[in-house]
């Protein structure tokens, strides 16, 4: 048994060493991520949230829970998730650049 904790706890070491370069790495890229849709805001190549969540209103109205920006084949798309006042849970898409509204759907 004595022989057995040197061991895990080498293999315990060894996982979270091996684990830590890939959440840096993530992090970094994420950072990038954040810092190339900051640079685009500010090219005015991405709408304002503010405009975003006025076109969302109009296509689903209700109250906004939820907003994210990501990126979909190269392109930017805002996701808004929607309450409607039925209870309704829906999620509409929006080209971030134009503000086109790219699919509503039910969430």
């Amino acid at each position: 048994m004595n022989e057995i904790k040197p061991l895990l706890s080498g293999v315990l070491c060894l996982a979270i060493a091996l684990a830590l370069p890939s959440s840096f790495a993530d992090d970094r890229k994420e950072q990038r991520e954040q810092d190339a849709i900051r640079e685009a805001l500010q090219r005015g190549e991405v709408l304002p949230l503010v405009r975003i969540l006025a076109l969302a209103q109009q296509a689903v109205p209700g109250d906004v829970i939820e907003v994210e920006l990501e990126r979909k084949h190269g392109a930017l798309v805002y996701e808004i998730k929607v309450l409607t006042a039925s209870g309704r849970v829906r999620e509409v898409k929006l080209d971030a650049r134009t503000g086109k509204v790219l699919e509503i759907e039910d969430d």
